[in-house]
């Protein structure tokens, strides 16, 4: 087994192929953390327990003060509490019948079991078998109050990667209320890192930020009522000396779409500490005697051959343990969207035009976008009513699918379920069905409201119209939107006390209608979309493959926003078109979104005869190097922040027999010659390159590399590379 308990030093070993995570139950039952890194086979490791640290100030516990030193304030704690002798920052504060938040778990029994378990109302990753998953449940107890607080790991020992959760449970017999409640608590005993981030803002998601870690609070959340355009949930602590191809790099990915928080701590005695769940501003919940919560799972990985080890490791994880149903490895059809080509102006016969077409190019989807229901004809009416805009589709949406579907397409439609417009049937109807705060203004967003996804009448009531027009209609794909933050959280039908649990129940709620339409229509491909990337996170990615990934299609833009994307998400998940975006050739356009989904997001009829050679080009290259990109590991070569010329990467297929590379001159250099060592490839192997038509090795490639002297130059041109093996 990978999980390994020594009963009598009470030390628990996690290991996978690559790292091992160790802790113990150490005297008086605290859980102290020891270790977490780079694989160790030893079981003699007690001797990582801290002896003497400068604790000064910092409070004891009368029992150990004097035997060992330790206090809760200076050693590595495994969950960290509040108001109990732990000053820095705590995973834990559950308010008592006595008001207040001193909380305090120790040890109390264990059990080690194969497979893993789901967590109730969340979305999670999963074991195909138990041989393939190993999971630890520590259950602890805060004897004061009552409150049981288990701390669940799941080791996937082939990955590299463990995830972590935890359940708190009231065994009293009075309620408490929980005001903090982390999944995670993560203690080093250096502060030699850099933190990375993924920082941005609407049409500018997911840019690289990274820092040095400084002595304080290091925070990034959101507090949008989403995971949000600002702040993606994923935060990497890399050793100073870590690269992209050397040194150790620590992953942590939060399975949650709503509000969240990661605070990295440095403390007095250069430590540093992480903790990652749920944000804490405006939440608590009340816990009733024999009830239980249950908080989302953070995935967190370990590399020790650097930052893009650490990135395939998360993506061949997701793409086998948290990508699920009939798409998860299915290939994908490649798709056109109606948004940018026609916004709100369309009718049927347009449509149809659009699909004619697309058809004689090869795309294989036609995605009605915004623009089809109730008297929606811009954005400021009718989202909530989910039934057909005759005006528009005179013949109905089944004559309209029908014709797609005739011309051997694929047809896709778009909802924005979790919103509705103040000039809407439905709020003329249900006022009280969005959220909202006595006596305060609605504030308004895109002219949209936010319904209250808490309540189950509301979630039944958009379930029924959404199955009426998909129950009746073959529809294939379904883009889910979401676009705007959440103010006024409150809800009608809880009470004052518990109105600070609006937003973790909004997610839940979410989260219940999108696996219900995904249980009743498993067949449609489900794309995830937020104003674009507002909410790419691995919640969403549990209900659907993919995300669009950004609102913002332009091919240079797209690099820093897929790049920093591709820190923890595989390529299959992220949404990305070719648009009319006039700022570089096709050529680019379809280079830049290869690393994606692709599709395309235009008017097919107005493409030129160049640009629609091109066009079938890409198509064709789409279906050529799709195994290839879909399933092979990514290389990142240049980032497009290093010089701000040049961007390049690359996918090598598992067995290392073939790869695509892409190199992108985003803004041209007369004195530079685009130069690049190849990655990934076997270096005993023999690769022919489809730029030199050469034979070489795979260590030639990676170690002197090749010259493009004769690459494009031009800024926004691009090019791409075909090695594959001779045998």
């Amino acid at each position: 087994m990978p999980i390994s308990f020594d009963s009598e030093k009470r030390i628990f070993k996690l290991d996978t192929k690559t790292s091992s995570y160790i802790f113990q139950a150490y005297k008086e039952d605290y859980l102290i953390h020891l270790y977490y890194g780079s694989y160790i086979p030893d079981n003699s490791v007690e001797f990582l327990a801290p002896h003497q640290h400068n604790a000064s100030f910092s409070p004891s516990n009368p029992v150990l003060e004097e035997a060992s030193g330790f206090t809760c304030d200076s050693w590595p704690m495994e969950y960290s509490c509040n108001g109990t002798g732990d000053m820095r920052v705590s995973a834990l504060a559950i308010r008592n019948s006595f008001g207040n938040t001193s909380t305090d778990i120790r040890y109390i029994s264990h059990r080690i079991f194969k497979g893993k378990p789901a967590l109730e109302g969340l979305p999670a990753l999963y074991s195909m078998s138990d041989d393939d998953a190993s999971t630890l449940e520590v259950e602890t107890l805060d004897k004061v109050t009552g409150a049981k607080v288990y701390l669940l790991y799941t080791v996937f020992e082939n990955y590299g990667a463990m995830t972590r959760s935890v359940r708190v449970e009231n065994s009293s017999d009075k309620p408490m209320d929980i005001q903090r409640v982390y999944s995670a608590c993560v203690d080093f005993n250096s502060m030699d890192f850099n933190m990375m981030h993924l920082y941005g803002f609407h049409c500018k998601e997911r840019t690289l930020v990274t820092r040095h870690l400084e002595h304080g609070i290091q925070s990034i959340a959101s507090k949008r009522g989403s995971s949000s355009h600002t702040h993606n949930p994923f935060v990497a602590l890399a050793k100073d000396n870590a690269t992209e191809d050397y040194g150790e790099a620590y992953g942590f990915n939060l399975v949650y779409s709503g509000n969240f928080a990661a605070d990295i701590e440095v403390d007095f005695n250069g430590s540093t500490r992480i903790i990652m769940g749920i944000n804490p501003t405006d939440f608590s919940w009340r816990l009733e005697p024999g009830s239980s919560f249950t908080s989302p799972e953070l995935v967190m990985v370990y590399s020790a051959q650097g930052i893009g080890e650490m990135s395939r490791v998360f993506h061949r994880l997701y793409n086998n343990h948290l990508i699920r149903g009939e798409w998860k490895n299915k290939k994908r059809p490649l798709l056109i969207n109606s948004w940018e080509a026609a916004y709100f102006d369309f009718d049927d016969d347009k449509l149809v035009a659009f699909a004619k077409r697309a058809k004689e190019l090869g795309i294989e989807m036609l995605v009605m976008d915004d623009g089809w229901f109730g008297t929606r004809n811009d954005d400021t009416n009718s989202l909530g009513d989910w039934y057909v805009n005759e005006n528009k589709l005179k013949g109905g949406i089944k004559s309209l699918v029908d014709r797609v579907h005739a011309l051997g397409l694929k047809f896709g439609i778009w909802y924005e379920p979790e919103m509705i417009s103040p000039d809407s049937d439905l709020y003329r109807t249900h006022p009280d069905w969005c959220l909202q705060v006595p006596g305060r203004d609605k504030s308004i967003g895109r002219h949209q409201y936010v319904l209250d996804m808490s309540r189950q009448d509301v979630r039944d009531n958009i379930f029924e119209q959404m199955s009426t027009v998909l129950s009746n209609n073959h529809i294939d794909y379904v883009k889910w939107d979401f676009n705007r933050n959440i103010s006024e959280a409150g809800s009608a039908l809880l009470p004052a006390d518990r109105q600070q649990e609006v937003f973790h129940r909004f997610v839940l709620g979410t989260y219940e209608l999108m696996g219900r339409l995904v249980d009743a229509y498993p067949h449609i491909l489900l794309e995830n979309c937020s104003g674009g990337g507002g909410r790419f996170d691995p919640g969403m990615l549990y209900f659907s493959p993919q995300i669009w990934c950004s609102d913002n299609t332009d091919p240079i833009e797209r690099l820093s926003i897929q790049y920093g994307t591709s820190m923890c998400y595989p390529v299959s998940t992220v949404g990305a078109h070719v648009s009319a975006c006039g700022r570089t050739g096709y050529e680019t356009k379809g280079n830049v979104a290869m690393a994606g989904t692709f599709g395309y997001e235009l008017d097919p009829i107005k493409l030129n005869d160049e640009e629609l050679e091109t066009v079938k080009k890409q198509v064709a290259d789409y279906h050529k190097y799709y195994d290839v990109i879909h399933s092979g590991d990514l290389y990142r070569l240049i980032a497009p922040m290093e010089d701000g010329h040049h961007c390049a990467w690359g996918y090598v297929a598992q067995d290392k027999s073939e790869a695509l590379f892409t190199f992108v001159t985003m803004l041209y250099n007369c004195n530079s010659t685009f130069f690049a060592r190849l990655k990934g490839l076997d270096p005993d192997k023999y690769y022919r390159d489809s730029w030199t038509g050469e034979v070489h090795s795979g260590a030639l490639l990676m170690n002197a590399g090749l010259s493009f002297k004769n690459a494009p130059r031009k800024d926004g041109t691009s090019f791409t590379v075909y090695v594959e093996e001779v045998k």
